[in-house]
């Protein structure tokens, strides 16, 4: 118990410490989440993962640890679906503003947005996955070989014949937060990559993230490794270097349900805001009423934005654990109860293998927290 004292104190006098202090401190915490290290460093020593990042954080402790050909741990990666909650929080500040409430009509702010059950879909089943919109559009690889701009699949899926009627059942869907993400476009006047940069990284000081590619240029970004990758993003199609993960074209476009980049530790600091529900982003009430679940008893759990419950995340986590996955091979979480924030990042992509070594090393911080 002194040894523990002593080197949370330690923690909380980084910037102070002597070297061999901060030394000491550091071995102390990786060794703890050894496990993890190893999984990804045995993944990566493989080949079988090119570059991951891990970033544990909690109180008293954290870990940053590169991997591969990640050449430390900014290195910026392509979040796939953690995109997501990212954009969703942008667009919860206009909810905090009251110029949008969650069960305003789509149709107030897309006129467009009618026929075959639309004029019942309201944003709260937008951000909650059972609008009865898809996951991608139909034409969704051809729109990428002819390297659509956003205003195309926007148009297309706001055209989109729903599968179901609104609130009837749950269904993941991209394009729900893509619509989600043009209201908030239409409501700012901003395009959602500036309204994410000023409302989120910006007020967050994620100085390694972006919306699509922003001031950095291609180079900068991880390379997704392309086996095993879905075919909608070009896995398993020699043709698609135009238009795969890794074109400027698709991390240009910026689009909402995928095309965020950032750093784990910037992601960490997009969590601790939710987590510890600071209002630097939206206001603490407001984080609370993104990170709980919305759907009924049968659905998928889904907070706004957020994956809620351990069950998609880490099974060891607490019921109130809050996160996201995402298909580029990359998964965080918070858990409120346990104030741990996971985050790693990796270029393998998500169905690529089972199990994953980014689960794998998920469950192992889970379990570590669990047991300390």
């Amino acid at each position: 118990m002194q040894r523990r004292q002593f080197l949370v104190a330690s923690a909380a006098a980084t910037a102070t410490a002597p070297t061999w202090q901060r030394s000491l401190l550091a071995a102390a915490v990786n060794q703890r989440f050894a496990d993890a290290i190893q999984i990804l460093r045995s993944a990566t020593r493989d080949r079988q993962v090119s570059a991951a990042v891990l970033h544990v954080s909690r109180p008293g402790d954290v870990v940053n640890k590169a991997f591969g050909q990640a050449n430390n741990v900014d290195a910026m990666f392509l979040l796939g679906s953690i995109s997501k909650p990212i954009n969703i929080a942008a667009v919860m500040t206009l909810y905090d503003q009251k110029l949008l409430r969650l069960d305003d009509r789509v149709q107030r702010f897309l006129p467009d947005f009618r026929g075959g059950g639309h004029e019942r879909v309201t944003i709260h089943q937008l951000l909650t996955h059972v609008s009865g919109l898809p996951d991608q559009l139909q034409y969704n690889a051809s729109l990428r070989r002819q390297n659509a701009p956003l205003s195309e699949f926007i148009r297309l899926a706001a055209q989109t014949p729903l599968s179901f009627a609104p609130g009837s059942k749950y269904q993941y869907s991209s394009m729900g937060i893509l619509l989600a993400a043009h209201i908030a476009e239409r409501i700012s006047g901003m395009k959602i990559a500036d309204l994410v940069q000023r409302r989120v990284f910006d007020r967050l000081q994620m100085f390694r993230s972006v919306q699509g590619m922003g001031r950095f240029p291609l180079s900068e970004f991880v390379t997704v490794q392309m086996e095993g990758a879905a075919p909608e993003s070009g896995g398993g199609n020699p043709a698609s270097t135009a238009w795969n993960w890794n074109s400027e074209y698709w991390r240009q476009l910026g689009a909402p349900w995928g095309g965020t980049h950032a750093s784990a530790p910037d992601l960490g600091r997009f969590l601790q805001e939710f987590m510890n529900r600071r209002g630097e982003v939206v206001l603490p009430a407001t984080a609370a009423l993104m990170t709980r679940n919305h759907n009924p008893p049968g659905f998928e759990s889904r907070g706004l934005g957020f994956v809620v419950g351990p069950e998609k995340l880490s099974p060891a986590c607490s019921p109130s654990v809050f996160g996201h996955t995402g298909s580029t091979g990359t998964i965080c979480w918070a858990d409120p109860e346990t104030k741990t924030v996971c985050v790693i990042l990796t270029s393998l992509p998500s169905r690529a293998t089972q199990p994953h070594p980014r689960q794998v090393a998920a469950d192992s911080v889970a379990d570590t927290v669990r047991r300390s």
